[in-house]
């Protein structure tokens, strides 16, 4: 699993949470360092930030997507953007889930990780 977040502390919080519970985590600070990653080692699971500097977590999304950079892969957008657009554009360009931070705990984040992979 690769988690992508420009916020550090929220991104060793959930990488340890996810260690935790058994899964293999990476992380990436930035939407370019994610497409690296990606490309390297195809995770099974993207947790994507939207708002990151240099590319947005909308942008990654449709790269991954557009190019097939991980096919299967779950991809769950993970921000705080929690408005009705912001939401329906995650969905509309791949995001297999759409989770505003501020209303889920990481213990329930990992359960929605757990879900998506078991509809595999």
């Amino acid at each position: 699993m690769l988690i992508v977040d420009d916020d550090e502390f929220l991104l060793e919080m959930y990488a340890l949470k996810f260690k935790e519970s058994g899964f293999e985590v990476d992380i990436a600070s930035n939407g370019k360092k994610a497409l690296e990653k990606i490309q390297e080692f195809k995770p099974d699971v993207v947790l994507l930030d939207v708002v990151m500097p240099t590319m947005d977590g909308f942008e990654v999304l449709q790269e991954i997507r557009n190019k097939k950079l991980a096919p299967g892969a779950r991809i769950l957008m993970l921000t705080n953007l929690g408005q009705k657009e912001d939401t329906e554009r995650g969905l509309a360009l791949g995001a297999d889930d759409y989770v505003v931070k501020a209303h889920f705990t990481p213990t329930e984040v990992v359960a929605k990780v757990r879900a998506l992979l078991e509809k595999k």
